[in-house]
């Protein structure tokens, strides 16, 4: 087993919020392979132009079904289930998302401009001290 070190441990605070996701099937023309923990998506806005606004580096770290974050990097990440999301960039956590991330705000996983699954913010977490304490 290859074990995934947490984010918390690795940024040393606390995730920005929580979503339920869904990754597409093959027949909604998901991309064939199965994510693992550790997948570098990017996060688009349910709505956004891709080619006006782009998409945002917003990390996910899978759970369990208990809510705990998946230890191991090489078992697939089940197709639905919860996340938490990390926002690398400070500056854009304070300029965008502070005001955009909001319970029942849906999005998606993108890889470049496919859409790999989708999301709905279930919970704002640390997204707010964050903005404030986060250079």
């Amino acid at each position: 087993m290859s074990i995934w070190k947490p984010y918390e441990d690795l940024k040393g605070h606390p995730p920005d919020f929580r979503v339920t996701y869904r990754f597409y099937a093959e027949s909604e023309g998901r991309i064939t392979r199965p994510a693992y923990q550790g997948l570098r998506s990017d996060f688009l806005y349910d709505g956004d132009d891709i080619k006006k606004i782009g998409i945002f580096c917003i990390h996910t770290q899978f759970e369990d079904m208990s809510g705990n974050v998946i230890m191991d990097k090489h078992l697939p990440v089940p197709t639905q289930g919860t996340a938490t999301m990390w926002i690398l960039f400070p500056e854009m956590r304070r300029l965008v998302h502070v005001n955009r991330i909001k319970t029942g705000i849906k999005g998606y996983f993108m890889a470049g401009g496919t859409r790999l699954g989708e999301v709905e913010v279930t919970e704002v977490l640390g997204l707010h001290k964050n903005a404030e304490t986060l250079r």
